[in-house]
């Protein structure tokens, strides 16, 4: 799907412009519409949306918030690329984070709450589009950590999941990550449900460790194939 096709769907959910772009402009950075390191023009991106640069400037700051672009003095906003040592960094923060999360949710989750994570993960095992498998892991994990009842901790999560959303697709595809995925999820939902807090956060732990090491190792394998390329 098109930036611009994304852009109609969009304009149909929300009412304020930079609420708009900034779902549109994610979205196409999430599906690979926009590359790391591409440049984003205030100027294109104004004229592309039919507004102001004011709104294109609020989602932008939104944007760098989330991790997903980074604002340069003089050279305006770059899609961020993600390095494997920022990778290894941004998954040894979600360990710590979600672990403090789940712990703090399962005495509180309800059985409606587990039923909607199970949907969740028949939703997964049904979608055939794999642009939408990072969208449905973040629900899952979200379904999870929401009765928390820790909305900023909660936040700071959601830009974690954001920052390697776009790479989810490599290892659901390249290395056949999915099936695996799924299991893990289901073991991590039944801990859950009969209240084992120290069974879930070890298999949260080794959930959230197998997939920084797969992404970790994509990176290096990128990182090396463009200097060989270079040379």
């Amino acid at each position: 799907m098109t930036i611009d096709k994304l852009l109609n769907k969009e304009i149909k959910r929300y009412k304020t412009t930079p609420d708009l772009i900034v779902e549109a402009l994610r979205k196409a950075i999430l599906r690979g519409e926009y590359k790391a390191g591409q440049n984003l023009r205030q100027e294109e991106l104004a004229d592309r949306f039919g507004v102001s640069r004011i709104p294109v400037r609020e989602a932008m700051r939104q944007l760098e918030a989330e991790g997903l672009i980074t604002i340069y003095p003089n050279r305006g906003a770059i899609v961020t690329e993600l390095s494997a040592l920022e990778a290894q960094e941004l998954y040894e923060i979600r360990l710590a984070l979600e672990t403090t999360a789940l712990r703090l949710a399962i005495p509180k989750i309800t059985p409606e709450e587990l039923r909607r994570a199970e949907e969740i993960l028949t939703r997964t095992d049904r979608e055939t589009e794999t642009n939408n498998l990072g969208e449905l892991n973040w629900e899952f994990h979200a379904a999870l950590y929401l009765p928390a009842g820790r909305p900023r901790l909660f936040g700071m999560i959601h830009n974690l999941h954001l920052s390697v959303d776009r790479y989810m697709r490599f290892e659901y595809t390249a290395l056949d990550y999915l099936g695996k995925s799924q299991i893990e999820h289901r073991s991590l939902l039944a801990a859950c449900g009969e209240k084992e807090i120290e069974k879930a956060i070890a298999l949260l732990t080794q959930h959230i460790e197998a997939a920084g090491k797969l992404l970790v190792a994509y990176l290096e394998q990128q990182n090396l194939a463009s200097e060989g390329a270079k040379a």
